[in-house]
């Protein structure tokens, strides 16, 4: 009996007679990565994965208030929020709660403060972020003691552990933890010495709760779920605190937007979402978080308008400008729902559809995008695969060059690769190579390049690609991608990352080389093309992160609408 290889979702050759057991279906790791890539190719899916990606741990211990090695995001918020004004904010804060944690909180997810390769304001985006995190911590873990002497909106990260509850107590929000459900497969619950299950109710500044909770954190903390399920103490006593906070701030909830894509502008309401109501404002973060319980009644609940007067001081304070036409509270508002512009599947199911021809009874052989968590996530590396084993466990993943039918008419996923440098100095030109990929049946490819923000080439959609570094003012790693497409359509997608170094010696004057994209603020200086230049004042702001082309300083055919030679 021969073996099947399929394409994934594809039709396979039909079966001469019926199976008396399953029959092993191959694929290869590139079949099932590329079938990955194609179901997840979407701009929504794209700026998730941008928003909630996350730097090494290595770089995060390393983080000490104005560190000069600080990453740039880390940098923009130290601008932006000096520790003694972390201290005026949070003047009764748990000692759990400090500084440096706020600024390694910020190294671990670049998106908190970051910049923006398009005209978006960052320091802008920057203050407005910290102004709605700080209200709903006054909110969440707010001392809310009318005798302080502090103010209320100043009483947040009071508590850091959820009241009546510690490390000694048993039996607390840990009802997901039975090894028979799957939650307690994928999200095994830490035990204490006696076999009872470690109890993971709220600590940190978002009080975190429950297995399924700890588990995705951990995760993406550390690359294991383990970690923090077996020590949930961390959540409190650690930077993790504000990490956690942090986490779900860049996550979204589909139907709902993350809080990040409702501040910086990546979410734009549509025509369902205003129907429910539901506006780019502050009232919309607080929907996030607590909108079962908040919002949707016609008048404002108590915990809502505390929000809004505690978002009003600390963006006065933060000088954040609140626009007359921004919805502070939620009251009008209705769930957001599968038809909303934030609505978005995120989580592996199997696929049930029937492919006639397909062996062993016309499975698909294919796990699909649902709305409802399972134990499988589109956000992380791997899962597709796993899906695919889990429910199809006849399928073989094999890489080592199998034979297939020659005469089966499946046409197959290509294979996409990339040669060239892994390193190269900043601002570089480099070249990077597609030749190696390839189509299985042998068909001319089509090719589509993706740059980071800053980097440039002349065309995007050769074979190979002549790549421009962007200029940076710190050693950082960037990633291009490509999308090779075969001439019945399937497409294949891989990424390259470049480390790029600064250049030796010192740039004119010790000003930072111009970086294309950057979202430069008034009055910023860079160095470029032997020059030093300073960015225009309002309105000609935004053109400084305009296309190189026409706005880089000295060299753009249009500089001087942005720029003021010193």
């Amino acid at each position: 009996m021969k073996q099947h290889h399929l394409a994934i979702s594809i039709m396979a050759s039909s079966l001469a007679f019926p199976l008396l057991a399953a029959e092993a279906v191959h694929f290869t790791q590139a079949e099932i990565d590329a079938k990955e890539a194609t179901l997840t190719d979407f701009p929504l899916m794209q700026a998730v994965k941008s928003s909630i990606a996350t730097r090494d741990n290595a770089i995060v211990e390393a983080i000490t208030p104005l560190n000069p090695t600080n990453p740039d995001n880390v940098k923009r918020l130290e601008s932006v929020l000096s520790e003694a004004q972390f201290e005026f904010l949070f003047p009764v804060r748990a000692s759990e709660y400090t500084y440096q944690g706020l600024l390694q909180a910020a190294a671990k997810f670049p998106a908190l403060c970051g910049s923006y390769s398009d005209a978006r304001d960052a320091e802008a985006i920057c203050r407005k972020s910290l102004a709605t995190m700080f209200a709903h911590f006054a909110q969440e873990t707010g001392a809310h003691d009318k005798w302080m002497t502090e103010p209320q909106w100043r009483q947040g990260l009071y508590w850091v552990r959820e009241v009546g509850w510690d490390e000694t107590k048993r039996g607390g929000y840990n009802m997901e933890c039975n090894p028979d459900t799957w939650q307690g497969q994928v999200w095994p619950c830490g035990t204490f010495a006696d076999g009872s299950y470690k109890s993971y109710f709220g600590r940190g500044a978002k009080q975190l709760s429950y297995n399924y909770n700890y588990g995705p954190f951990s995760d993406a903390m550390f690359g294991d779920v383990a970690t923090l399920l077996n020590n949930p103490e961390w959540v409190a006593d650690t930077w993790l605190n504000l990490a956690s906070a942090v986490f779900f701030f860049t996550y979204p909830q589909p139907p709902k937007p993350s809080m990040l894509h409702v501040i910086d502008g990546t979410w734009q309401p549509n025509a369902k979402d205003s129907q429910n109501g539901l506006s780019a404002g502050f009232g919309a973060t607080t929907h996030i978080i607590n909108g079962g319980i908040e919002c949707g009644a016609g008048s404002e609940k108590p915990q809502s308008l505390n929000r809004m007067e505690y978002y009003q001081a600390h963006a006065q304070y933060l000088g954040v400008p609140i626009e007359a036409d921004e919805v502070l509270g939620c009251k009008d508002m209705k769930p957001f729902d599968n038809q909303g512009a934030g609505a978005m599947l995120i989580y592996w199911e199997q696929d049930w559809s029937y492919i006639p021809g397909n062996p062993n009874g016309g499975k698909s052989y294919a796990c699909k995008l649902v709305g409802y968590q399972t134990r499988y996530s589109a956000f992380k590396s791997g899962d597709y695969s796993l899906c695919l084993l889990h429910f199809f466990p006849e399928v073989v993943i094999d890489d080592t060059g199998t034979p297939t039918d020659p005469t089966d008419p499946v046409n197959r996923v290509p294979v996409a690769d990339i040669q060239g440098a892994a390193e190269a100095e900043s601002g570089a030109l480099i070249t990077l190579s597609a030749s190696q990929s390839s189509d299985p049946e042998g068909a001319a490819l089509n090719y589509l390049w993706t740059l980071p923000a800053g980097a440039s080439a002349p065309s995007l959609v050769d074979e190979t690609l002549a790549l421009t570094l962007p200029a940076l003012s710190q050693t950082e790693t960037v990633t291009v991608s490509l999308k090779v497409t075969d001439d019945k359509g399937l497409s294949a997608n891989i990424s390259h990352a470049i480390l790029v170094n600064l250049v030796d010696g010192t740039p004119p004057d010790g000003v930072a080389p111009y970086q294309a994209g950057y979202a430069y603020a008034a009055g910023d200086r860079v160095s470029n093309a032997g020059g030093i230049y300073e960015c225009k004042p309002f309105p000609y702001t935004a053109w400084c992160a305009g296309a190189a082309w026409a706005y880089e300083p000295g060299v753009g055919v249009a500089w001087e609408d942005a720029w003021i030679a010193r």
